[in-house]
């Protein structure tokens, strides 16, 4: 089965995941400035174009303002393009601690087989809290189903739901070992997964309670605005009434750069530009799933 992609003019004209709704005001205002230089240059009234202009056509500003639009998109993307590795670790991890725990965790009882898919689930849980509390939203149904009703209610007045996950499958691990359903060595390599998710998430936490600081926010979106202002007194004298159509033109290029820096910073989020999290976290929901219900070979000597 093959996916039809969207054409290149689909993707050039599409709205959503676009900043277009979130520039429109600035742009407006922008646009709008353009075209009320244009009617006070038509009835002969004079500004100060000379002035402005030489500031506009400043190598100087030109450069303070590329430097800074070039540094707030690099930085904005790599937040994002970390957060989209992180996740991937913890997946992996997740998948892999999953596949041990159902294959190496001896069943030499009925019950056992029912703890190991409980402690599965937790894998699962882990991830989904993960995201709840990056997003800062509190324990939800979407955990119900892989709890048990004790478990839930205890998440729900957790002050780090994700690290308290994490405990539980630690202490199953450490009580598979006390109970011989494990070795030293298989339990030191899952903690090392169990580590990782850990790291993971810690990793997460650290990218969204470390913003850009303000000061090179404040600083451009001040550079950008002086900008945006004053481009249409420059224009003004040669292009008359396209002045308006001109400085949208620009504006939008500057104004929507800066505007993807913004939306990027924090991809842990459910706008359109986010990670998409919520599937990430329900394919390893279903992965997890397959792991529990898949039948294993029986072994036996030839």
């Amino acid at each position: 089965m093959t996916v039809e992609k969207p054409s290149w003019l689909q993707v050039a004209l599409q709205i959503r995941g676009s900043v277009v709704p979130a520039i429109f005001p600035r742009l407006s205002l922008c646009t709008g400035l353009g075209l009320i230089v244009s009617i006070v240059h038509y009835y002969g009234y004079d500004l100060p174009q000379q002035i402005f202009a030489s500031v506009i056509s400043n190598v100087a500003y030109n450069l303070v303002l590329g430097l800074l639009m070039v540094f707030r998109t690099n930085t904005a993307y790599s937040r994002y393009w970390e957060g989209r590795q992180i996740w991937g670790n913890i997946i992996i991890n997740s998948l892999n601690l999953g596949r041990k725990i159902r294959v190496l965790v001896a069943e030499n009882e009925p019950i056992v087989q029912e703890s190991k898919a409980a402690a599965i689930k937790l894998l699962s849980a882990f991830s989904i809290a993960t995201k709840l509390h990056l997003r800062r939203m509190p324990v939800n149904k979407e955990l119900e189903t892989l709890l048990t009703p004790s478990q839930y209610l205890e998440l729900k007045d957790a002050k780090n739901p994700p690290l308290k996950i994490a405990l539980w499958i630690g202490n199953y691990l450490k009580q598979q070992q006390i109970q011989n359903r494990l070795t030293t060595f298989e339990l030191v390599e899952m903690n090392a997964k169990l580590d990782n998710m850990v790291e993971g998430f810690i990793g997460c936490d650290r990218i969204l309670t470390t913003p850009i600081p303000p000061a090179y926010t404040i600083y451009l979106k001040r550079v950008l605005l002086i900008y945006c202002l004053i481009l249409p007194l420059q224009l003004v004298a040669n292009l008359n009434w396209w002045t308006a159509p001109i400085v949208a033109i620009i504006s939008f290029i500057l104004l929507g750069v800066e505007e993807i820096g913004n939306q990027i910073e924090n991809p842990f989020g459910i706008e359109p530009n986010d990670l998409p999290v919520d599937e990430i976290c329900h394919k390893l929901v279903k992965n997890l799933e397959d792991v529990i219900t898949t039948d294993l070979p029986s072994l036996t000597n030839s």
